[in-house]
């Protein structure tokens, strides 16, 4: 069974890798501006802080749950940030408040899921409101873009100087690398797969099921407050409304590489490949004449229902294959 899942994750992320090819050649195709420094870094700067949130939503989709708040504890940071900028707050206090904030939002959401026994979707769904609100309320209509110019320059200077390269995805390469190699090469990776496959049988054999669960949903939270204050900086400006969305679109990814939403099976890299064939993908449709980008909802919906069905379609078969010999076993004991 484990060769089988490791075969299937290899298929998938070779797929991918052919995917992302055909999107550069056909982006290259479309305009000749798709390879340019500007286009390349805007288009790592956009898909980079989605990218990170992508991790820890990989490790919570592994063990079988999701969290859809992502967006709005985004939200809540930077508007926190932008506020306490405004009454002269000092910049590392600032982070600091906001980090905490993030690991508040993440506890409150593993403490209904694994203490009070909610299902995480419903849970998120909730919170997803609830944050949102609460980011509004804290600046509200008020938009702050006051900030220094040191911090700022991530937004329009290249990774150590390579004009193409963005600040979020250089972050992203190593925070994926050490999350790859926690997966594969530590005991707590195995544990979130056999969480995954069966709960159940992951906590009688000893494993904190709940206290990593909670674990995860508090690093979610920790890791989208950072990437707030991140995108903040990005856009210079803190306002309302910011990052709308967004929980979707990292849903998309982490579901497009390969993470089964049933738990129990994906990798670090397939993420990380569908994470830039969805950038790319958008970056050559937006090029495209008489293409906008709210065209691209369109899309990204279709990925989001290709991700879901297609590297689940033996367990669906097998499920159908089990339903229909219990039907025809109903019809034989009645005949």
């Amino acid at each position: 069974m484990a060769r089988e899942r490791i075969a299937a994750a290899l298929r998938w992320e070779t797929a991918l890798l052919v995917a992302l090819a055909g999107v550069f050649v056909a982006g290259i195709a479309i305009s000749p501006q798709f390879t340019s420094s500007y286009s390349l870094f805007t288009t790592c700067t956009n898909i980079g802080d989605l990218a990170i949130m992508a991790l820890p939503m990989t490790l919570i989709v592994i063990v079988g749950e999701i969290d859809l708040s992502v967006a709005s504890t985004l939200a809540m940071s930077s508007e926190l940030l932008g506020v306490l900028w405004l009454h002269h707050w000092p910049m590392g206090l600032i982070v600091v408040v906001c980090i905490a904030m993030g690991a508040l939002a993440g506890l409150i959401n593993g403490l209904l899921v694994t203490r009070v026994g909610l299902p995480s979707l419903a849970v998120t769904i909730g919170t997803l409101t609830l944050y949102r609100g609460i980011a509004n309320l804290i600046l509200g209509a008020t938009s702050v873009s006051n900030f220094p110019s040191s911090y700022t320059a991530v937004g329009v200077n290249g990774f150590l100087g390579i004009d193409s390269l963005s600040w979020s995805v250089a972050i992203f390469a190593v925070l994926a690398i050490a999350t790859g190699v926690m997966l594969r090469m530590t005991s707590l990776g195995r544990s979130l797969y056999a969480i995954g496959l069966n709960q159940e049988a992951a906590f009688h054999a000893g494993i904190r099921v709940k206290r990593i669960k909670l674990m995860l949903f508090v690093l979610s939270g920790i890791v989208c407050a950072a990437v707030g204050i991140l995108y903040t900086f990005e856009l210079s400006s803190a306002a309302e409304n910011i990052g709308i969305g967004f929980e979707l679109q990292v849903v998309t990814i982490v579901l497009l590489g390969g993470v089964s939403i049933f738990g129990g099976t994906g990798t670090v890299v397939g993420v990380a490949l569908a994470a830039f064939v969805y950038a790319l993908l958008r970056s050559a449709l937006l090029l495209t004449p008489s293409f906008n980008e709210n065209d691209f909802q369109v899309v990204s919906g279709g990925l989001l229902i290709l991700s879901v069905l297609v590297p689940n379609l033996a367990l669906f078969r097998a499920r159908a294959r089990e339903l229909l010999a219990r039907y025809r076993g109903k019809r034989a004991r009645h005949a």
